[in-house]
């Protein structure tokens, strides 16, 4: 039986705990060894201690200490354990991910230990995480606070010309133009940032428009409950302006309406009189 001992199809270094590749550490490491799973999480915890400064006090109520956020968290030691194990989990991701880069640009006849090329898997691993942070969001949290005091207001609100970015999920290259949101308060209403925020959370995934024009809606339409709600998204693909059909200057349009903007042809009208389409 090999001495290496494997996490999927892959062993780490025990002397660096990057992953191996075939068999060797990516940092030359003399003499390293592989470990298992479990004994790579201690190792990580550890690793983790020394980064954020956190401290285990084993009184009868142990604590877990954070001095660089100048506090005090109070919490059973098995909860702390369990947290630097997440920690310990996301950075065994993190160098699984980085690999994966690392085999991209071999695929693609790159030399990933080129001097330009040697701490691309790590830039992308975190521009992966700006384009893609909307996964560890929640959009409804972000509709939660209301407001009520609107002086009898019934007209619609809108916000207009939003700039959206996402990535196709087909793809995972870029789609990229403007989002046109209103709704029609049903006696409260958000602040207008929210529209905006909701939005980004649900474009920093990966998405198709469609999908994204209706979750948009549907997430207003649910935790506002107005009496209708519209979106419309105008976005062109680089999955078909800089590949497959190469159509440049193209656009695709999708609208989402509604309650009263489905229901009433004026308020649909004065929404897209108002959006100037």
């Amino acid at each position: 039986m090999s001495d290496e001992t494997k996490i999927g199809n892959v062993a780490v270094c025990s002397m660096c705990g990057s992953l191996l590749i075939n068999a060797q550490c990516p940092n030359y490491c003399k003499n390293h060894g592989s470990l298992r799973l479990m004994d790579y999480i201690t190792y990580v915890r550890k690793e983790v201690f020394i980064e954020s400064d956190w401290k285990i006090i084993t009184d009868e109520r142990p604590h877990l200490s954070n001095s660089w956020l100048d506090k005090e968290v109070t919490m059973p030691r098995n909860q702390v354990l369990d947290e630097m194990d997440k920690q310990a989990m996301r950075k065994i991701d993190q160098h699984i991910a980085k690999q994966a880069v690392v085999t991209l640009l071999h695929y693609i006849g790159e030399d990933p230990n080129r001097e330009g090329l040697l701490e691309t898997p790590d830039r992308v691993i975190r521009s992966f995480s700006e384009f893609f942070s909307g996964y560890n969001e929640d959009p409804d949290a972000v509709l939660s606070k209301t407001f009520e005091e609107v002086n009898g207001y019934d007209g619609l609100v809108i916000l207009k010309n939003i700039r959206v970015e996402s990535h196709c999920e087909h793809h995972m290259v870029p789609f990229i133009g403007t989002a046109h949101i209103g709704y029609l308060p049903n006696n409260r209403v958000v602040g207008i940032s929210k529209l905006a925020r909701v939005l980004e959370v649900f474009s920093k995934r990966l998405q198709i428009q469609e999908k994204l024009t209706q979750q948009v809606a549907n997430c207003i339409m649910e935790n506002l409950q107005p009496k209708g709600v519209g979106v419309i998204l105008e976005c062109q693909h680089e999955c078909m302006t800089t590949r497959g059909v190469n159509k440049n200057g193209v656009s695709m349009v999708t609208s989402s309406m509604l309650g009263c903007f489905r229901e009433d042809e004026s308020i649909k009208d004065e929404f897209l009189r108002l959006i100037n389409i």
